[in-house]
């Protein structure tokens, strides 16, 4: 306990507290105790597990600012996981129906239902389980470790240790087996002698070296503060030290780029070499090789089956991708090979051993073909017709030549009928007649009409009535009586503008004569006159 966080009461309690704090120094007096029953050093604050070399422990200190002490109520112990407490020989009240465990009710009983519970049967009555409360602080109740115990995890730890074990045993009994064969084979070819098997013992000794390098070659090694990723990264150990770094196999500035913190180098630093000969490729060579080339096929079969329609998605459904690219395949193989099958079956294979017959091995025959100077066929052999994709020579509504075959006036049509119009029925020869006919008829009225229109009728000039009706042609009018209903229809008009004028006593006559009707005509207004505005 620091003297400096303590408030005594008087001088008297100081000197007795700083006597005692020697004595147990000195190891004259017990040292003090904690909670937990350890010894407690006076220069170091309880909150801290070790003090920093800086502290200076005759200062006053923060102790006094925070709670350092922790509470005696809380515990750090965890449940007792399957522990039993008593096993009861018959059912006691208030107990669970179907076990008869004392601890819970039949609701949160967590056995198998039994047909008759142990409330009926009083037989295989279960232990009462072990109930355990415990008061945690604020870190317990969060602490998801709490109650884990560590040693559960051991046997996990000694399945890989033994098989990376088995695996290192095996490998290294391969080797020697094959280099043991090796050696019999050359003791038998050759003759054996004693500096042979010293050889060969030292060749097995040799693999064993071999085979403990293969295994620090494939180990995975931490990478702590290394250019190439932070401390919680892996890499694989790959390049032994004595090979030469990828960045030296060219020196040319224009070469390869070399990435010096991923360390990689994606072109091939050397080219033009010969492709044997090469150990490194560039690091694009593990990208079109082995199963990364297998990745991405099978993405792009994915995104292809998508854009058809198909409920695939890689990142979603991996296990689902991949099983459809693989029945894909197969099927693609199916119907690759029976196509070649069918192929084969209809124009024959030549790779097979079938003896072929002398006749079309030598290319002879009895057919006689006759050829000019300059090597071109003058008889014996008929010019082969080149095959078009559509179809040729079919016939259809009884026609005997196809569409095209006839042209006339700009229209393609049928020889057989003269028709143009497409798939129409064939007429014959009754059907070419009519159509000459038909022409023969249509010109014969165009030339009539050309004829009628050359001298034109000289039109009649009729008078209309003013009823609307034509004129007759005995309709004689009296001018005098014209010129009176002139005068009466101007009075007319006169009044329709100011009806001032009209008297009170008005005589109306409905009679109508042609003179009326005449003078009428002759002073309405008639609207498309471009002059009716001057009038008057």
């Amino acid at each position: 306990m620091a003297t400096a966080s303590v408030a005594f009461k008087s001088r008297e309690d100081h000197r007795k507290q700083l006597e005692l704090e020697e004595a147990r120094k000195a190891g004259l007096a017990p040292a003090e105790l904690d909670e937990d029953g350890k010894e407690i050093n006076p220069h170091i604050p309880q909150y801290m597990s070790s003090a920093p070399w800086y502290l200076n422990a005759e200062r006053p200190s923060l102790k006094h600012q925070r709670k350092w002490k922790s509470d005696p109520n809380y515990t750090k112990s965890w449940y007792d996981r399957g522990a039993k407490t008593f096993q009861a020989e018959k059912f006691r009240k208030g107990a669970c129906e179907n076990c008869g465990a004392l601890t819970h009710d039949k609701k949160a009983c967590v056995e198998r239902p039994r047909k008759l519970g142990a409330k009926w049967t009083g037989k295989h009555i279960a232990p009462d389980e072990k109930i355990e409360t415990f008061e945690l602080d604020y870190d317990g109740k969060r602490d998801r470790w709490n109650g884990y115990d560590a040693a559960s995890y051991k046997h996990v730890i000694q399945r890989y240790e033994a098989r990376d074990e088995a695996r290192g045993k095996f490998l290294k009994d391969v080797q020697l087996k094959k280099l043991e064969e090796k050696n019999n084979n050359q003791n038998k070819e050759d003759g054996v002698s004693d500096d042979e098997d010293n050889d060969d013992s030292l060749k097995v000794d040799e693999a064993k070296v071999d085979e403990s390098k293969q295994m620090d070659f494939a180990k995975v090694e931490k990478r702590v503060r290394t250019t190439g990723g932070g401390s919680t990264g892996t890499v694989r150990n790959l390049r032994i030290r004595e090979d030469t770094a990828k960045y030296l196999l060219n020196l040319d500035v224009n070469s390869a780029h070399y990435d010096p913190k991923t360390r990689s180098m994606r072109e091939d630093p050397l080219p033009d070499m010969d492709p044997n000969e090469k150990f490194y490729a560039g690091d694009n060579q593990n990208r079109v090789s082995g199963q990364a080339l297998e990745f991405k096929q099978l993405n792009v079969h994915a995104w292809e089956a998508f854009d058809k329609g198909h409920d695939v998605h890689m990142q979603a459904a991996p296990s689902q991708a991949e099983l459809l690219y693989k029945n894909f395949k197969i099927n693609k193989e199916k119907l690759k090979s029976h196509t070649k099958d069918k192929i084969m079956e209809k124009y024959g294979n030549a790779a097979a051993d079938e003896v072929i017959p002398r006749e079309l091995l030598l290319g002879q025959s009895e057919r006689e073909v006759e050829y000019d100077r300059a090597g071109r066929i003058i008889k014996g052999q008929e010019m082969a017709l080149p095959k078009s994709k559509y179809e040729e020579d079919v016939y259809i509504n009884n026609h005997t030549s196809v569409w095209g075959s006839w042209w006339k006036d700009h229209q393609w049509g049928y020889k057989c009928c003269h028709q143009t119009v497409r798939n129409s029925y064939c007429t014959g020869a009754a059907g070419i007649e009519a159509a000459e006919a038909s022409a023969d008829l249509m010109k014969a009225n165009i030339a009539r009409k050309e004829a009628t229109e050359d001298a034109p009728v000289a039109a009649e000039e009729k008078r209309v009535a003013t009823w609307g009706s034509e004129v007759p042609d005995d309709l004689v009018l009296d001018q005098k009586r014209l010129i009176e209903a002139l005068q009466k229809e101007d009075e007319r008009k006169r009044e329709e503008r100011d009806e001032r004028k009209r008297k009170y006593n008005v005589k109306w006559n409905d009679e109508v004569t042609p003179e009326d009707m005449e003078a009428f005509r002759m002073k309405r207004v008639h609207h498309d006159d471009p002059m009716k505005d001057f009038l008057n």
